[in-house]
């Protein structure tokens, strides 16, 4: 699979000349979960990147953020280990055989790194005269003015860019503007990591997809979905539903109830039922599995057909879609006949019920003529647990893409372009603003 190519107004990182430069690379290493990395996939996306800057003669400082330490509620700023990048650091030195090293600033109980402090030139002086090979900054979000706003965010944007000559933005996942993601690109040179590129590229293939193409998505919450689901809608020639969007699909098109899905989702989801009387792009999948608890309890979940509903019919919850849904000759007629196909999709209620994601992922890889995309996050991460041996062979698969931030590409899909998201909007116009500096 070939991503498309980019908008020229993106500034790229092969454009920048690095040698002996400082480079600070805002990265999207958000993935240690109590003190421990559950997956190292968006780390490994970005060693491309990482490598290409020191092979160019740059001098390396990373950061990213990890977790929500900031109690936007409390206004406080917790600093606790498990949130820390310690763990990344130790994966780095192990993936990549170098030393990085991890500046300390002062802190205030609750409030958090206060400023980016003079403590930092020595570490800078090492990282230039090559004794560490890289700095990995601490968390961001451990930096009061990371998420904040006013004049403590702008010292924090100007301390981070008095760090460095040039400014690479690889964080595809952190679209949203802080800092460390955006207000920094008015103070240096700017670009476009490796990672980004592809990310940005790849969502050309589900914004102008090949026909006939197919989207999955699913959900915990309908109205979180409600953007990005009719923008989707809008795109596709078939859309399969699965999770608690499904459940709240079949409530309003059948007059059912369902356990855990509520009234006001219900009345939104009238909206999608009524659109699609017409248009017919929902695949609906044939065979639930209802339980009366929310875990696998033996003899407490048992199998239900779309065909039997009734209205005013109430059942337990629906916690996934039965395996056989996927040899449904339906079904199966519109996941084999796709040319482009995106998930973004867990099927059931994890981890007790599994059965209908990996049925799904496996329906899909029988499709050898289509692109198959897949969002980040628990996305990714069920199709990894559960088909480890098929998640391995398909890495480096031309057919396959696995984007590393799932909220991203559902945020650019509503948008209607990845060039609309603030950080990549930075970018652009922070090539605008010194090239027109250089002109002058």
């Amino acid at each position: 699979m070939q991503e498309r190519s980019l908008d020229p107004r993106l500034p790229l990182l092969q454009q920048a000349n690095l040698k002996d430069k400082v480079v600070l690379v805002r990265l999207d290493h958000n993935v240690v979960k109590k003190g421990k990395i559950r997956d190292p996939y968006r780390i490994d996306r970005t060693i491309g990147t990482l490598f290409y800057i020191v092979a160019q003669g740059g001098r390396p400082i990373l950061m990213t953020h990890v977790g929500r330490p900031y109690d936007k509620k409390a206004g406080t700023i917790s600093l606790d280990e498990g949130s820390s990048v310690q763990p990344i650091v130790e994966y780095l030195k192990s993936k990549l055989h170098c030393d990085f090293l991890v500046p300390s600033f002062p802190a205030a109980e609750g409030k958090g790194i206060q400023a980016i402090d003079t403590s930092i030139n020595l570490a800078i002086k090492q990282l230039k005269s090559g004794e560490v090979a890289g700095i990995y900054l601490p968390n961001t979000r451990w930096f009061a003015g990371e998420e904040q706003k006013g004049d403590i965010r702008q010292a924090l944007a100007l301390q981070l860019a008095g760090l460095a000559d040039i400014y690479v933005n690889d964080a595809f996942g952190s679209w949203q503007p802080h800092a460390s993601t955006y207000d920094v690109t008015r103070h240096l040179p700017s670009y476009a990591g490796f990672l980004m590129q592809a990310e940005i590229g790849n969502l050309d293939q589900v914004l102008k997809p090949t026909r006939p193409f197919v989207a999955v998505v699913a959900g915990a919450k309908y109205d979180t979905k409600i953007g990005p689901l009719s923008a989707i809608y809008a795109q596709v020639d078939h859309l399969i539903l699965g999770g608690v969007i499904y459940n709240t699909y079949l409530c309003a098109k059948y007059g059912v109830r369902i356990a855990g899905v509520g009234d006001e989702d219900i009345a939104a989801a009238r909206n999608l039922v009524e659109l699609d009387q017409e248009a017919r792009k929902v695949v609906e999948l044939p065979l639930l599995v209802e339980s009366q608890v929310l875990g696998r309890e033996e003899g407490k979940y048992r199998t239900v057909n779309v065909a039997d509903l009734r209205p005013g019919q109430e059942l337990g919850y629906v916690l996934d879609i039965d395996a056989k849904s996927f040899e449904d000759p339906g079904v199966q007629g519109v996941i084999g006949q796709a040319k482009t196909i995106f998930v973004n999709a867990v099927m059931g209620f994890t981890p007790h019920f599994t059965d209908g994601s990996k049925a799904l992922d496996t329906a899909i890889d029988l499709n050898r003529q289509a692109a198959k995309l897949y969002g980040g996050g628990d996305t990714l991460q069920e199709f990894k647990d559960l088909l480890p041996g098929l998640y391995l062979s398909v890495l480096d698969d031309a057919d396959y893409y696995f984007f590393t931030g799932g909220g991203t590409v559902l945020t650019a899909i509503e948008q209607g372009t990845p060039y609309g998201l603030p950080t990549v909007q930075a970018l652009m116009e922070n090539a605008q603003r010194f090239k027109t500096i250089s002109a002058g």
